[in-house]
């Protein structure tokens, strides 16, 4: 049976362009395509689609009130396509937070090769988002039990005495997966470096929403900063992320090396880098994402020393990057989402980086 794709957007070329990529998929097609979106509504209930192509930024809508309620009364696993605009970034991060599945670039209809890179990625997350349980509560921000609240409340109390370093990756579905761990630590946490695969117009926008909710203090990195306790550094959009030692103390680097697994950032650059320059001294954290990318990382972290966890299934938008770090062997536990904080900062208490005061 093939997907069944509604694509709602105000400009005709780039519809009529996608359109034509998804024809031509054996899976999945095309049963309506529309800027208006009180149409959407109409076609929903007329030809039921699997996967909605939306963008939020649209002249005749507020797209984050058709979302909200569609997801609230209707809901359907959304794909939103956003532009390159500070705006946009603010949009699809709340759209995000509303339970679409993820968001692709828009490229200018004129670009042919931005066209056909970005019908790819459309392609990508249709196949993904058709397979998605709605139902992602767990996944998005449940409340934390009484005994996680106890651990890290006990935890929050204590005494860095180890410089140690927490080491994150994600892709789709990372946004919401990211901030449900950040927002969860203490502020007195080691540093924690965070790949995200994300265009780079979207990084800073993520890191300030991140900073906005969190305890600890959340950026973008720079070259060459000192990573101190209690603050995340989010990779740039057009760099990889890499840790390095300077004598005593862990720094950031930014690369311009070519795309590794297809992504720049790459998870896989950041875990190898930490497995070079902290081993046993890391924590690495695998997140939700299609894909491989950070598989192999993960394992040269594990086999470094450093102790690893990957989200669960049933916790992930999708359990493509975890799932293929459990298959090459480099993950030491698997951890549901709400509590995976928990999970790290007690595994820092075993590791001797706290003493909890009295």
């Amino acid at each position: 049976m093939k997907t069944k794709v509604l694509i709602v957007d105000e400009a005709s070329q780039l519809r009529t362009q996608l359109q034509e990529v998804i024809n031509t998929q054996p899976d999945m097609e095309v049963v309506g395509a529309t800027f208006d979106p009180v149409r959407v509504k109409e076609m929903l209930q007329s030809r039921r689609a699997d996967v909605l192509i939306l963008d939020v930024a649209m002249p005749k809508m507020d797209g984050l009130d058709f979302l909200e309620k569609l997801m609230r009364l209707d809901p359907a696993p959304v794909v939103i396509a956003s532009s390159h605009t500070k705006r946009s970034s603010d949009i699809v991060f709340r759209a995000l937070e509303a339970g679409a599945f993820d968001f692709v670039i828009k490229p200018a209809p004129d670009n042919l090769q931005g066209v056909a890179e970005y019908g790819k990625n459309i392609i990508d997350q249709i196949r993904w988002a058709a397979r998605v349980k709605l139902n992602r509560g767990l996944a998005l921000g449940i409340p934390k039990s009484h005994n996680a609240d106890v651990v890290l409340a006990a935890l929050s109390n204590a005494i860095i005495t180890a410089e140690k370093m927490i080491i994150v990756g994600a892709s789709t579905g990372g946004t919401e997966a990211i901030k449900e761990f950040l927002i969860r630590l203490p502020v007195n946490c080691p540093g924690i470096l965070v790949t995200q695969h994300m265009p780079e117009t979207f990084t800073k926008s993520f890191a300030d929403r991140l900073d906005s909710l969190c305890k600890i203090t959340v950026k973008e990195a720079k070259s060459n900063e000192r990573i101190l306790p209690g603050h995340a550094y989010i990779a740039p959009g057009h760099s990889h992320l890499l840790l390095k030692r300077s004598g005593l103390n862990y720094m950031t680097e930014l690369s311009q090396g070519p795309p590794v697994n297809r992504h720049k950032p790459s998870v896989d650059v950041l875990f190898r880098s930490a497995a070079n320059s902290a081993g046993k001294n890391a924590i690495g954290v695998i997140l939700t994402g299609m894909g491989k990318d950070g598989a192999l990382g993960l394992r040269e972290m594990k086999q470094a020393g450093a102790y690893t966890f990957a989200q669960d299934e049933a916790t992930c938008v999708v359990y493509g990057m975890p799932k293929e770090a459990v298959a090459v062997g480099g993950v030491d536990e698997i951890v549901a989402l709400p509590d995976m904080a928990k999970a790290v900062m007690s595994r820092l208490a075993m590791m001797g980086v706290f003493a909890v005061k009295a």
